[in-house]
């Protein structure tokens, strides 16, 4: 075997919200939740059935995806002397990344989604990802990349709901 390259490429969307940081901050995690480690646990624990899993991960979703990880790189950054604010998460859902999973593991370099919250040197803030489908399409594969194209519409829909304009890359499929 010999080393495998599969250039791409990806589109960084960066979306401009029209609230202050800390407020959009507060809003996206509550319109993402973190993921239920506990919960989950004990489903491993005592071999839950899938459709239990399916159930409990869409109580923790209300709007299709979970916080797995976040930091507050900004306070990081402070060392440095940068007083931007920012704030990096790893957004997902297990049970769509399952769909993908099973066709080539390797999309867990991509699963979960990692978005920003940031502010720029001009006070604007910004929610940033990668466009899902951009990622997932690199695989080669019909049945990855037909998810990637439904997250991009999940993405959009989470958009909508924290009141951000949905770029037009992912309303091509809505």
């Amino acid at each position: 075997m010999s080393v495998q390259v599969f250039p791409h490429e990806v589109r960084r969307l960066a979306i401009p919200v029209a609230t202050k940081f800390d407020e959009f901050r507060e809003r996206y995690e509550n319109a993402v939740p973190e993921f239920d480690v506990r919960r989950f646990e004990e489903l491993k624990r005592t071999g839950a059935d899938w459709d239990t899993v399916l159930q409990a991960t869409a109580e923790n979703a209300p709007h299709e995806f979970i916080r797995y990880w976040g930091t507050d790189v900004g306070s990081l950054m402070q060392l440095t002397g940068s007083r931007l604010p920012c704030v990096e998460y790893l957004m997902g859902n297990h049970t769509i990344a399952e769909r993908m999973y099973r066709h080539d593991p390797a999309i867990m370099l991509y699963a979960p989604l990692r978005t920003a919250i940031h502010e720029d040197r001009d006070g604007h803030v910004w929610f940033s990802l990668d466009q899902p489908s951009t990622r997932f399409g690199s695989f080669g594969n019909a049945e990855i990349a037909a998810v990637g194209r439904e997250l991009d519409v999940k993405v959009a829909h989470l958009l909508e709901h924290l009141e951000l304009p949905v770029p037009d890359e992912l309303k091509d499929d809505l």
